[in-house]
């Protein structure tokens, strides 16, 4: 259980950093591919409390598995702004790619470890 708690305290924490860089984008005007970043890097989280409320196991790892889509999906968009010079400073960019690495990481640990056991 306590790498639930672990995950949970690392997705809140990703989506207000995607939430924080998303209104600095906003200023840059870029408001589509911020927009499916945002979407996507706090879905994240709500996914992963979702799951941790589920009644079965089967709806547990569904939801796990669609968290750790989302920030797959969440790295593609953080790719993408990057390259296009949208997200210039390259600190930044590093710092919040690993933290969405990391997320991608445990979950991918997690979801692998639920699938072994339903088998």
């Amino acid at each position: 259980m306590k790498e639930y708690n672990a995950i949970v305290v690392k997705s809140k924490a990703f989506a207000l950093r995607i939430i924080k860089l998303y209104q600095m984008l906003n200023q840059k005007h870029e408001f589509i591919l911020s927009k499916q970043m945002l979407r996507s890097g706090t879905s994240i989280g709500a996914n992963i409390k979702e799951a941790i409320r589920s009644q079965t196991r089967a709806d547990f790892y569904a939801k796990l598995f669609i968290a750790l889509k989302e920030a797959s999906e969440t790295e593609y968009w953080l790719e993408l702004l990057h390259e296009s010079g949208y997200i210039d400073n390259d600190a930044a960019f590093q710092s919040i790619y690993s933290d969405c690495q990391e997320i991608l990481s445990i979950l991918a640990a997690i979801t692998k470890t639920q699938k072994e056991s339903r088998l």
